[in-house]
């Protein structure tokens, strides 16, 4: 296992500003691929982003009557929080904010902790539109979870370590994705699924007018739609020490790696958003326990017993 490096606690400012430059790039990607999808210029749609952030700031926040305030914008702002301390456990190259023994088990921890974040910002509103948007998301996260779960113990199980450093190092021959594709696809659906993005939208759905997104202007709204993004980021971040080897690769640092694969997968998972039809909350529910927990566990078994062999 490679040396890993803990950062002072000073950089997590930096780290913050790297997490926030990332999804402002996702964003504008997303506005470029909607404008040609659109077949509108792609001028305006790069500072669209920029237009609808200086809108919003300059918006008048309201709320519905008797609304939770604290809970609602706790939920909502709560999603940028996340993100980051997502990100805390991902190395960059030898080097990490948080070292911690069960990191892969702290990114789980966080994902959940998004189950209640996005509830609150649906339950708190005092809404019908946005509570039937909270529901939904519950609906999806319960058909999501176990399989996300239970793709990370892949990655986990071949390295015989929780720490996020270990599995990389781990992966110096071979690349988990390549025998693990099962758990990455997996992954990589739950991060979807844990950002309200693409065919999990759902719970911020047109036919309930916005669902948990319906009452929220200014500020409000701006927070969580950057913490949607800010959650997608952080999901390709941290695929890439568990499925894409970490900082390996020729020429460039490790820490340069770590940032080229991010982008690469978090500009695969911006695309997703239009090239996946969107799913119905039951009929994934289906799928995820039909379907994707035996694929998966098949996967683990396959780990399991190759990991022995190795052993």
């Amino acid at each position: 296992m490679g040396e890993v490096t803990t950062l002072a606690g000073g950089w997590a400012f930096p780290a913050a500003v790297l997490l926030a430059a990332y999804a402002a790039g996702a964003v504008a990607l997303d506005a470029l691929i909607g404008a040609r999808a659109e077949g509108l210029p792609r001028g305006p749609a790069l500072t669209r982003p920029f237009d609808e952030t200086v809108r919003l700031l300059r918006q008048r926040r309201r709320a519905p009557l008797s609304a939770d305030t604290l809970l609602w914008r706790v939920g909502g702002g709560g999603l940028l929080v996340a993100a980051l301390l997502m990100v805390a456990v991902v190395p960059l190259g030898d080097l990490v904010l948080s070292d911690l023994d069960v990191g892969v088990v702290w990114f789980n921890t966080m994902d959940v902790a998004v189950w209640a974040l996005v509830w609150l910002t649906g339950w708190g509103a005092n809404s019908a539109h946005s509570l039937i948007g909270g529901y939904r998301f519950l609906a999806l996260a319960l058909a999501y979870e176990l399989p996300l779960m239970f793709a990370l113990v892949a990655p986990a199980v071949a390295a015989a370590s929780l720490n996020v450093g270990a599995v990389a190092a781990a992966q110096a021959d071979l690349w988990f994705v390549v025998w693990m594709p099962v758990a990455f696809a997996v992954y990589c659906l739950g991060v979807l699924a844990f950002s309200v993005w693409g065919p999990f939208n759902p719970p911020a759905g047109r036919d309930l007018a916005g669902g948990v997104l319906v009452e929220l202007s200014g500020v409000d709204r701006l927070l969580v739609q950057a913490g949607r993004y800010a959650l997608l980021t952080a999901g390709a971040a941290f695929a890439v020490p568990m499925f894409l080897g970490g900082g390996a690769g020729p020429l460039l640092p490790g820490w340069a790696w770590v940032l080229v694969k991010t982008a690469v997968l978090l500009a695969v998972l911006v695309a997703a958003r239009r090239r996946i039809p969107t799913v119905r909350p039951e009929l994934f529910m289906e799928v995820g326990w039909v379907v994707l927990l035996p694929a998966v566990l098949v996967q683990d078994l396959v780990v399991a017993v190759v990991a022995a062999w190795r052993g």
